[in-house]
């Protein structure tokens, strides 16, 4: 499948300074936050606006649905469309989206919201291959791996943020207060982002069609997408299922206390930047054997993490630590290699590869609330050392040159 290019596009300059550097993980987390605020205020959410015992997952479940949606239809946009404008109207709608969400009434309209948050947010995944653009090759992993630090560190803040702010105001204030945030950084990203008009000149449809080709024809994607999304399977199965376990009886922690077990958990974002540097050095695949024995570890440290005590809380911290780190370092490693296949195609490659882990997170979230009612939390850390498992195993049939 040929793409046409033009010669005489604008395009931004092979350079990243380390204040546009932080600008860029600092958007990315910020962005990336918002989808994971509606998880602790699930339940205030549930019982202000009337939602049913059955709906109450759909808080989640829709935000989730459209950053999906987005990553297939709306990231490949950025090899077509200047890069610029597309992250900033993608960060104005999430700002009319979280307003949305603050001043729902009803049901229909706060997962509305929530569905627009979700499509909107795909902004960060925008940004990493834009940011990625600007970096010449010999630097790529590292501006990769610390814009990524930013990002998840966006995620793993959003969680004790959103439950933090809810239990000082309400709910509602969280949502008014990132929507304040967007237009901020939306003023702020104007001044000073750089424009890039991508080189390829296709109609949407082929824009699309392009993607099947690469998903389709391209080994490193594949299996790039395939080992993340085990990781990131285990990721989601662990973050989902020890509030409950935390919540529980044994532990008898308050939200709050989960909320301070969520910070530890952000310190595998200082992974990313480690990651990227292992990259650039070529020693992409020691780093994700080591990322994927590290997901191993965290779930067989975790399964002696149930019985409340204080060792048990200090065991599932570690687990945490270790299992971020290990997802986190696989990623950083996954993005650096797929950026290699093709600058033209980023976005798409990027699209695809986000989309595919995404689906092992979901799978991962489903498994694990159910494994955790079935079984406890014993049957649920087996389960998650699984995830990376299978990781492992498939990566070990790579052929060393691949």
């Amino acid at each position: 499948m040929s793409i046409s290019t033009a010669t005489n596009e604008t395009a931004i300059p092979r350079a990243i300074s380390p204040l546009m550097t932080f600008l860029f993980a600092a958007a990315c987390g910020l962005v990336a936050a918002n989808l994971y605020y509606g998880q602790p205020l699930a339940g205030p959410i549930s019982s202000d606006l009337g939602f049913t015992p059955a709906a109450t997952g759909l808080i989640v479940t829709l935000t989730q649905i459209g950053y999906g949606l987005g990553l297939l239809l709306i990231v490949p946009l950025g090899d077509l469309l200047e890069n610029r404008r597309l992250v900033l109207m993608l960060i104005l709608v999430s700002a009319v989206a979280l307003i949305g969400a603050a001043l729902s009434s009803t049901p229909a309209l706060f997962l509305l919201a929530s569905l627009c948050i979700g499509l909107s947010s795909v902004a960060v995944q925008v940004l990493v291959p834009f940011a990625a653009h600007m970096a010449p090759d010999a630097r790529r992993g590292r501006v990769v791996g610390n814009v990524m630090s930013g990002l998840l560190c966006g995620i793993m803040l959003a969680r004790p943020f959103a439950s933090f702010i809810a239990e000082a105001s309400s709910w509602h204030m969280v949502y008014y207060i990132t929507a304040v945030v967007m237009v901020g950084l939306v003023l702020i990203l104007r001044a000073n982002l750089p424009v890039r008009v991508p080189h390829t000149k296709v109609g949407y449809g082929a824009l699309l069609a392009s993607m099947l080709h690469l998903a389709m024809t391209s080994r490193i994607l594949q299996r790039r997408a395939l080992y993340q999304a085990g990781m990131f399977g285990a990721f989601s199965l662990f973050w989902t299922t020890t509030p409950l376990l935390l919540a529980s009886p044994a532990f008898g922690l308050s939200q709050n206390g989960i909320a301070l077990f969520a910070l530890a958990g952000a310190a595998g974002a200082v992974a990313s930047p480690i990651a990227g540097r292992l990259a650039d050095r070529g020693l992409t695949q020691v780093a994700s054997a080591f990322a994927m024995l590290l997901g191993m570890v965290a779930f067989v440290i975790g399964h002696f993490a149930a019985d409340g005590s204080l060792t048990a809380l200090i065991l599932l911290t570690a687990a945490a630590v270790l299992l971020d780190f290990g997802v986190t370092t696989n990623l950083v490693c996954g993005q650096r290699a797929i950026y290699a296949i093709s600058a033209d195609h980023r976005s798409r490659l990027n699209g695809l590869y986000m989309a595919t882990f995404f689906a092992g997170g979901a799978l991962g979230s489903a498994l694990g609330g159910w494994a955790y009612s079935a079984g406890g939390w014993t049957m649920t850390a087996w389960i998650g050392f699984c995830f990376p498992a299978f990781a492992f195993l498939l990566f070990l049939t790579e052929e060393r040159g691949e």
